[in-house]
């Protein structure tokens, strides 16, 4: 499946889920259970930032872009991670009120159960975007997964927490269990933006590398050695470059036949890895 349709399902599925959890905040009046469905606001608006970029990075490179637009699967990683804090502040902000006015809890067991059955979704659609943004490389759909991860997470410690309460009656704990979750939430938006923010500075891929010099070692009776071999990151694909000193008996035609060759060859191992070889004549 394509990864807009995969975006796009994510939105839907965000969508149903949201009214579930709503329906379970009014069945309990758990502020826990609200700030659960507070974060699956963000969980839509996250979902509708993927589905643009993901628009976006599918256009192929253009006189503008010339290395195409998939880095903006990245910022949308990055803001995605931005929009998790932001739920976190809403949660903070809800359940300091109830800290000193605490409220009474309605039909908590049935709040739960219908918040069991929002996070099931949740929990499905997270491994289906986790295994579409490893089949695709996209640093959105894998930003995505993480995201609803953490929600599935937070809700389990909120049900925990909601059935101690209705056990021994301490109302306190549906405002501190928010609290919780505001942390939770933080530590994976936290991840996020780093995640993200590290591939916008042009990181280094030693997955990929590892994968160069071992198609590179495989012809190296026909060159003498390689050197400065760099990669960086660009949504899912992959840039790298390199300097190949070959053998002064090579003619220009051979020499350029070599790197086409190994260039080839990579493109067929690792068709998302883009390679371009500088030749070098041995001094």
């Amino acid at each position: 499946m394509k990864k807009r349709q995969t975006a796009f399902i994510a939105i839907l599925i965000g969508i149903i889920v949201l009214l579930v959890k709503f329906f379970a905040y009014f069945v309990s009046n758990s502020v826990a259970l609200f700030s659960d469905a507070l974060e699956s606001i963000v969980n839509i608006a996250a979902s509708v930032l993927m589905f643009f970029s993901v628009f976006i990075s599918e256009k192929p490179a253009d006189q503008d872009h010339n290395y195409g637009h998939e880095r903006i699967e990245n910022l949308s990683c990055m803001i995605e991670g931005l929009l998790i804090v932001a739920a976190a502040v809403l949660i903070v902000y809800t359940a300091a009120g109830r800290l000193f006015a605490a409220a009474d809890l309605l039909e908590v067991n049935l709040g739960i159960g219908i918040s069991m059955l929002a996070t099931g979704m949740n929990a499905g659609l997270s491994l289906f975007l986790a295994r579409a943004a490893k089949k695709n490389g996209s640093a959105a759909l894998e930003g995505d997964s993480k995201h609803l991860l953490s929600d599935v997470i937070s809700s389990a410690g909120v049900w925990l927490g909601l059935f101690v309460a209705e056990l021994t009656g301490w109302s306190i704990l549906d405002p501190a269990l928010a609290f919780i979750v505001a942390a939770l939430i933080v530590r994976i938006g936290a991840g996020l933006i780093w995640s993200s923010s590290t591939n916008l500075m042009d990181r280094s891929c030693p997955k990929e590398e590892k994968k160069i010099i071992e198609v590179l070692l495989r012809h190296k009776p026909n060159f003498f050695d390689f050197h400065e071999l760099k990669t960086r990151r660009h949504g899912n694909r992959v840039f790298s470059e390199l300097h190949l000193t070959v053998l002064k008996s090579l003619s220009i035609e051979e020499a350029h036949n070599l790197a086409d060759h190994l260039e080839e060859e990579l493109k067929k191992e690792m068709p998302l890895i883009s390679l371009t070889i500088h030749l070098e004549p041995a001094k």
